[in-house]
């Protein structure tokens, strides 16, 4: 892939004051452990451990959010409600976000969850839920199964309806947040992550980042290529570094099965300073 291709995939955008989302204000008052991992704090919820694929899209402002929403469903239902948020819908309509496959605001995707709700929707060529992802899968940064990702395909157009097959009509699809806020704080992104599930962050990608293989990254060496948002889903020490637990968008042959793990406690590419997260709203 060329550097402007691994640029087009980096699709946050740097976010306004104005558009930051308000602060949850609350202490930490859970025991932090020293590790933790969603996938086995809620094993019955299977979007935890899912690793989607955004294509040759700018789309992962839109990822990071829909799966930490999906994430919630389950975990704040105690597993009995099993929403696969569609990212298609969050990337093709939300024009308040940005600008669909070149790049947007990840705290504007909660706040339109809020409002405006999104429908459900799996994977590219999954048929499943009301409007799946169109942008076919592709291989990124690795020799994989699939084609290599190449330029940045035109962001879909957006459709108020659920494909051919789904018997739920679009707007009685809609699935809503309660509520959309900010979170700030190591041990305050943690006690979130404990308590209400995963939740998107966003952070500086470097050269050396989309070679990624295991381990804790730190960056080292390589020019700046453009803000990724991401899903962190628990954190760890490893070799005495402490890391946070980080699903990518990349598919599951990128990284370490799709995972990554990066340096915690330092504001490591920014990956802190950017936390975005809401709570569902159960019928």
């Amino acid at each position: 892939m060329t550097i402007e291709q691994v640029k087009g995939m980096l699709g946050a955008k740097p976010v306004p004051d104005s558009m930051k989302l308000p602060l949850l204000k609350q202490p930490v008052t859970v025991k932090l452990p020293d590790n933790f991992d969603a996938r086995e704090a809620w094993p019955n919820c299977p979007t935890i451990k899912e690793i989607r694929d955004q294509g040759s899209c700018g789309s992962c402002w839109a990822f990071g959010a829909v799966e930490a929403m999906s994430d919630r469903y389950c975990i704040h239902s105690n597993g009995s409600v099993n929403h696969h948020i569609s990212a298609e819908d969050l990337t093709t309509c939300c024009s308040s976000c940005g600008n669909g496959c070149n790049g947007g605001f990840p705290p504007e995707a909660w706040n339109y969850w809020t409002k405006k709700g999104l429908v459900t929707g799996g994977n590219y060529n999954s048929n499943q839920g009301c409007q799946p992802y169109e942008i076919p899968s592709c291989d990124h940064h690795v020799v994989g199964k699939l084609q290599p990702c190449g330029d940045t395909l035109p962001t879909p157009k957006c459709k108020n309806t659920c494909e051919d097959g789904y018997d739920v009509k679009y707007l009685d699809d809609k699935k809503f947040g309660a509520k959309a806020y900010g979170v700030s704080g190591v041990q305050e992104i943690m006690q979130e992550i404990m308590t209400n599930g995963p939740v998107e962050a966003d952070f500086t990608v470097y050269a050396d980042f989309p070679t990624y293989k295991s381990g804790v990254y730190k960056h080292e060496s390589g020019e700046l290529l453009g803000g990724h948002a991401i899903r962190i889903l628990g954190w760890g020490v490893e070799g005495g570094v402490n890391y946070w637990l980080v699903a990518n968008s990349w598919n599951p042959d990128w990284g370490d099965n799709g995972f990554f793990k990066i340096v915690r406690g330092t504001n490591e590419c920014g990956i802190e300073q950017d936390i975005n997260a809401g709570l569902p709203k159960l019928k």
